[in-house]
């Protein structure tokens, strides 16, 4: 039961990943399947969809701009600020994020690469943004390289010449696809660091205390 209340959050957020991609898999072949009926082709299986373009393009293109909000989000809260917000750091206060890590090598408590100190020190105070951003490059490749699969499915269907990898990198289609997803990103992350001035949850990190003046910045 200790195990299972130190690590709630993330099997929550694990099962309900599993069941939306589910959700998705599910809903997205019969998309697929009623869009090869009208052209008068057979459906195709579970297995056959679960590696086609289609849905392989649909779930990296929703990774990579979370991805890329992530990144962004830490990579940006550790310069910017936002007076009152739960999500920021004060600009008045330096807090103990700002502290040299090398005044701890000689704890045995702290991770290894601090111990280590130099370039291992270096990377792995970074690190949260480096893999969030490394992440996004990978999902953002996947989705590329997916989307133009699907678009070359889609070009066959019409009896038309399948486009390049190049070319669909260039075209307007992949574009639309990835801005319709990164500006949904950038505007929640930005109402909830605007909200978490004013409004309150009881309990959640994400929150101040709820008789935390509108003034008082971080949670």
């Amino acid at each position: 039961m200790k195990w299972l209340k130190d690590n709630g959050l993330t099997m929550v957020l694990s099962v309900a990943t599993l069941a939306t991609l589910g959700g998705m898999l599910f809903t997205g072949l019969s998309v697929y399947n009623e869009d090869l009926a009208r052209h008068h082709l057979p459906a195709v299986a579970l297995s056959s969809y679960l590696v086609s373009g289609h849905f392989l393009s649909a779930v990296f293109e929703n990774w990579e701009s979370e991805f890329l909000q992530m990144s962004a989000y830490v990579v940006l809260t550790a310069f910017l600020f936002q007076r009152g917000s739960a999500e920021s750091r004060d600009p008045d206060e330096k807090t103990q994020d700002d502290e040299d890590p090398a005044r701890h090598a000689d704890d045995p408590h702290v991770p290894l690469q601090v111990r280590h100190g130099g370039v291992p020190r270096a990377l792995y105070s970074y690190s949260l943004g480096i893999v969030l951003f490394a992440l996004f490059l990978v999902s953002f490749a996947l989705h590329l390289h997916n989307s133009a699969a699907a678009e070359a499915a889609e070009a066959a269907l019409h009896g038309q010449a399948a486009p390049g990898i190049g070319q669909h990198l260039a075209s307007a289609q992949f574009w639309f696809e990835s801005f319709q997803n990164w500006q949904s990103e950038f505007l929640s992350t930005a109402v909830i660091v605007v909200l978490s001035i004013f409004l309150r949850f009881r309990g959640s990190p994400e929150s101040k205390p709820v008789a935390a003046p509108h003034s008082q910045t971080g949670s």
